[in-house]
């Protein structure tokens, strides 16, 4: 199962990176790898959700994978988006941002501010609540609610 899940997040990395060579922009993409990626476009807009591994072949990484890929619905109602980094040696602008060591997982709100640090695979349900207690998230809810103008 773990080789399939590989097999499978090795696909979707080919195709964004096709498509980021081409210069085409996926905008409804939710998971991205890092490459060229800057975490200030997502100011205001997005919650980036940054998996970090040292090899795509990470046990750890692959498990996290697989968690968000399950519930990709519950992470795009709460505008995330996955941006992926599992080489070391490329020194993308987000690893040198956010200077992980080995596996982690960050949580990083529409305000910028960094809000969750993990060095262990989380599901989906864990973040998701994480989520909903941030304050731009309340905020959000309470305009949502029906009879507001």
């Amino acid at each position: 199962m773990k080789h399939i899940l590989t097999l499978v997040f090795l696909g979707l990395s080919a195709i964004f990176a096709t498509a980021q060579e081409s210069g085409d922009i996926v905008p409804d993409a939710i998971i991205l790898p890092a490459d060229g990626i800057n975490l200030n476009d997502f100011l205001w807009r997005k919650r980036p959700l940054v998996v970090f591994a040292d090899t795509p072949a990470d046990p750890r990484f692959v498990e996290q994978m697989g968690y968000l890929d399950a519930e990709l619905d519950a992470l795009a109602a709460r505008d995330v988006v996955v941006i992926t980094d599992t080489d070391p040696a490329a020194r993308s602008a987000v690893r040198q941002q956010l200077r992980p060591r080995g596996f982690s997982l960050v949580l990083i709100g529409k305000d910028g501010l960094i809000h969750l640090r993990k060095p262990a695979p989380w599901r989906v349900r864990e973040i998701t609540r994480a989520i909903d207690k941030l304050p731009v998230r309340q905020q959000e809810l309470r305009d949502a609610r029906p009879g507001r103008s």
